[in-house]
């Protein structure tokens, strides 16, 4: 007989309780302008301290440091502050119409808003994105209509999805944003088998995939890095680790390993920290492993350090597990004031000017707003046609189709 105590079960707890005083001084933030820009082509082996610290450009002064620094102008930088807040003044307003019952659901991206708007500058026309349902930056910043978007919310007479999607649940091959899957880790597996088929087709593009940090406890997460690193596949796997899964801290999926990003180390694979409300530091290391996978070096993994400000999605509540001044302690700050603050402080936006764009932004989503309840919303107005389930599935419609639709009449 053993001589030593019974087994003991370990489950991860949060460092706070809703309640207590918000902590996150287990977030070991590095200095901006610190961490080291490898060249493109560096082995992955001698990058490992990248997945152990955080890449940032922006300091708490407001200067762009570093070597991963002064990558975009002013010019495109003041466009990519619009399409931040662009996203959230949508993100208002359609929070606000499923409150109102126009729509049965909404997932917000406060907070987040940099770690899509800013990668999408990254990628070419042709590249494709496998995301979730919190990167809808991707399309605001590739000029994808916002009507469309609105009215695939309120599964309208213009919904392009036909009513046979989730709200939020958006699909354009077009710019490239490959439809969502509310089944989630999914988006990882798919992103890689895209990426080795372009490269079998000898083309030149390449793919990204999106995951939540409690998706990657998902199996489907390692059967992805598997498949990258073997086949050195042009996909850039990206981890938004907003600190919570639905109800769940991320050390839930974290498990031992330190960082999300570490989980590609035992692939073999380049593994990075970036600062996820840092506009300018997004951009750059999603430009690094872009190019990387376009010039055949195989796989990054980037893990974009962020807080969820809002709750997982209309569904939740998160006062049930979490303080409710959570957010306000979250040591990155705002992605939309960081951005803001460094254009001003370089000459090319101010304060006056700041206010006018939040003004005339929210006035030109409101009229698209507008304009799409007129085509109707989940609960007044024409909606698609029930026949349309029947459409765009099969090249040729079997035929126990065609008799459930004769049978329904449509």
């Amino acid at each position: 007989m053993s001589d030593q105590g019974p087994l003991s079960f370990h489950v991860p707890a949060p460092a706070v309780r809703p309640g207590g005083t918000p902590d996150f001084s287990d977030v070991k933030i590095s200095r901006a302008g610190l961490v080291r820009r490898p060249e493109v082509d560096v082995a992955p082996e001698d990058i490992r301290d990248l997945a152990y610290s955080i890449i940032r450009v922006l300091n708490r002064e407001g200067e762009a440091v570093g070597p991963w620094a002064n990558l975009l102008s002013n010019e495109e930088l003041l466009e990519g502050l619009r399409h931040m807040m662009t996203l959230r003044a949508f993100d208002a307003r359609m929070q606000m119409a499923q409150r109102q019952g126009k729509t049965s659901f909404y997932m917000q991206h406060m907070g987040e808003e940099a770690v899509s708007c800013a990668f999408r500058k990254a990628l070419e026309p042709g590249d494709m994105n496998f995301p979730t349902y919190r990167q809808a930056g991707l399309l605001i910043a590739s000029g994808y209509p916002m009507l469309d978007m609105m009215c695939q919310i309120y599964s309208n007479e213009l919904d392009p999805l036909k009513g046979r999607q989730l709200p939020v649940m958006y699909s354009s091959r077009e710019h490239g944003f490959f439809s969502i899957s509310g089944n989630l880790a999914t988006q990882f597996v798919q992103a890689v088998g895209w990426a080795m088929a372009s490269a079998m087709k000898r083309d030149t593009k390449v793919a990204a995939g999106w995951i939540g940090d409690g998706s990657t406890a998902e199996s489907d997460f390692h059967a992805a890095l598997v498949f990258a690193s073997t086949y050195k596949a042009p996909v850039v796997l990206n981890i938004v680790n907003n600190q919570w899964a639905i109800s769940t801290f991320q050390g839930i999926a974290r498990g031992g390993s330190g960082t999300f990003a570490a989980r590609g180390l035992g692939f073999g694979m380049p593994a990075l920290r970036v600062d996820g409300n840092d506009y300018l530091a997004v951009h750059a290391v999603g430009r690094w492993a872009v190019e990387r996978a376009r010039r055949n070096l195989g796989p990054t993994l980037i893990e974009y350090v962020t807080y969820r400000v809002g709750a997982h999605s209309t569904s939740d509540d998160p006062a049930a597990y979490r303080p409710k001044a959570e957010s306000d302690a979250w040591p990155l700050g705002d992605p939309v004031l960081r951005l803001k603050h460094y254009l001003i402080r370089q000459g090319a936006w101010s304060e006056d000017r700041h206010k006018q764009a939040e003004a005339e932004i929210l006035a030109s989503v409101i009229a698209v707003q507008k304009e799409a309840e007129s085509h109707g919303t989940l609960h007044s107005g024409p909606h698609p046609s029930a026949r349309d389930m029947f459409e765009g599935v099969y090249e040729e419609t079997p035929s126990h189709l065609r008799r459930q639709r004769q049978q329904a009449g449509i």
